[in-house]
């Protein structure tokens, strides 16, 4: 599928209809889907050539979009999730025991960030939900910075949205919410 523009009533009925999208995140194009939706996301990961096992990440726009997928927060430590969100810090957070395996693998943790790039929280906002998360790649290859990569790699198998990647080099850090560990610098 190939638009200039995405309107919001667009973009949810083609989420909820199972589809794939690409679209700029703070460091590369990402590879999403609607999180609750079992077939879009084997899908991407069939896609992508990635094994379940690993999990993926989650984005959103503010924590209410993730909330049903976690283990309660404070209010204190939503605004924690929230501030690291501005530097691109995705967290390894204990999930709720209905969380679905397909999103968290082998894991008892769920991998959340609260994307502060416009355009990311603004599809988050238009989808009223959080989107799978996932380099627009094939595993252990790189990432897509652009649409027309995009559009080289996935063709019409995947709605390709225009718009600009951040300045961030590095894509997000991943830590351990209970610990501050760092998986990934």
């Amino acid at each position: 599928m190939s638009r200039t523009t995405v309107s919001g009533r667009a973009l949810a009925a083609h989420l909820r209809r199972g589809a794939l999208i690409a679209y700029p995140t703070e460091s590369c194009y990402g590879l999403g889907c609607d999180p609750g939706n079992r077939t879009a996301v084997l899908r991407l990961l069939k896609l992508k050539q990635r094994p379940q096992h690993k999990g993926l990440i989650l984005i959103a726009a503010g924590f209410k979009q993730v909330a049903r997928y976690l283990r309660p927060l404070t209010l204190l430590q939503q605004r924690q999730l929230h501030e690291a969100g501005a530097q691109a810090i995705t967290y390894l957070m204990q999930a709720k025991p209905s969380c679905p395996r397909w999103l968290r693998g082998t894991h008892d943790t769920l991998a959340v960030r609260l994307t502060a790039h416009p355009q990311a929280a603004q599809l988050c906002r238009s989808a009223n939900s959080a989107l799978v998360s996932t380099s627009a790649n094939r595993s252990g290859q790189r990432p897509a910075k652009t649409y027309a990569q995009c559009r080289r790699l996935f063709g019409r198998k995947v709605w390709v949205l225009p718009g600009r990647v951040g300045k961030r080099k590095q894509p997000s850090t991943i830590r351990a919410w209970a610990d501050g560990k760092i998986i990934r610098g």
